[in-house]
């Protein structure tokens, strides 16, 4: 009986870990054979059979971006988009959440529900709507009209989480400095920031990557190649003819190390993050 649940225990462990083996491999072979394609030649990567390595490995793909001023200019205006976007969404959105998490107010449920409501809406049944009204301010195929569009969208979840990490930091923090004779922003900006960054950092991030990875409000509210950001870029390298695949390919590439290194330097406060507004003490 004993070796029987021991066997048991044993294959249930060997079919977790092939499952996550195979999960691995299956998240993964995409973007290995993306990386792949970009060292490669455009006739190279429809070679058959495939192949992972290739023999005539070439940066030509990343030099052709590089000194490409208009695809340059694409990872600048997504940088700008999206820093503006993360940089403004938090510091709306800690105020926000601090003011929801401590404070008591006339249409305090009302506002919840509004803010919930929104995450909720599907951004796509938006788009004609702000189109419209970006369009009737004056900024379209501008910076503004694409931050504050995106701002539209990640200020719902930025607050919700805020708060949910506001709620768990005890409110005897910010009273003790309201008895030294600061105010509220005090005690906001002194005390409770510092010590609510992993969740800052969280919110952050995926604010970053919301802003960084949308394509449709990108594609709708800019004309001209000069504002054009890395998603549309991309998409721009399918010409009426050809194809660019092994640029496509290191555009994917390239596109993609930002958020990456987001989350290997920030994984620590970013899964703690979660995790602590997820519940209330």
């Amino acid at each position: 009986m004993a070796m029987s649940v021991q066997t048991r225990r044993r294959t249930a462990r060997a079919g977790i870990y092939l499952g996550l083996l195979l999960g691995a491999v299956f998240a993964a072979g995409p973007v290995l054979w993306m990386l792949s394609n970009s060292f490669k030649s455009n006739t190279e990567i429809f070679e058959l059979p495939p192949r992972l390595i290739t023999d005539t490995f070439s940066f030509d793909a990343y030099v052709a971006i590089f000194t490409n001023p208009e695809t340059v200019r694409f990872f600048i205006n997504s940088y700008v988009v999206a820093g503006a976007v993360t940089v403004l969404t938090l510091l709306v959105a800690i105020q926000a959440a601090y003011a929801f998490s401590r404070f008591e107010f006339r249409g305090k449920r009302i506002l919840n529900v509004i803010i919930v409501s929104v995450q909720a809406v599907p951004p796509i049944t938006l788009l004609i709507p702000y189109f419209g009204l970006v369009v009737g301010l004056g900024l379209y195929n501008t910076y503004p009209g694409l931050i504050l569009t995106y701002m539209v969208f990640t200020l719902p979840y930025a607050i919700i989480m805020m708060t949910g990490y506001f709620n768990t930091l005890p409110r005897e923090l910010d009273e003790a400095v309201r008895v030294d004779g600061a105010g509220s922003m005090t005690a906001l900006w002194r005390v409770l920031v510092p010590i609510s960054v992993p969740g800052i950092v969280s919110v952050g991030i995926y604010t970053f990557m919301i802003a960084w990875n949308e394509y449709l409000f990108a594609l709708t509210l800019t004309r001209t190649i000069d504002m054009r950001t890395v998603p549309i870029g991309i998409q721009l390298l399918m010409g009426q003819h050809s194809y660019e695949w092994n640029q496509i390919m290191a555009m994917s590439v390239l596109g993609s190390i930002p958020v990456l290194i987001l989350f290997l330097f920030f994984q620590r406060y970013f899964i703690s993050g979660l995790t602590a507004g997820s519940v209330k003490s």
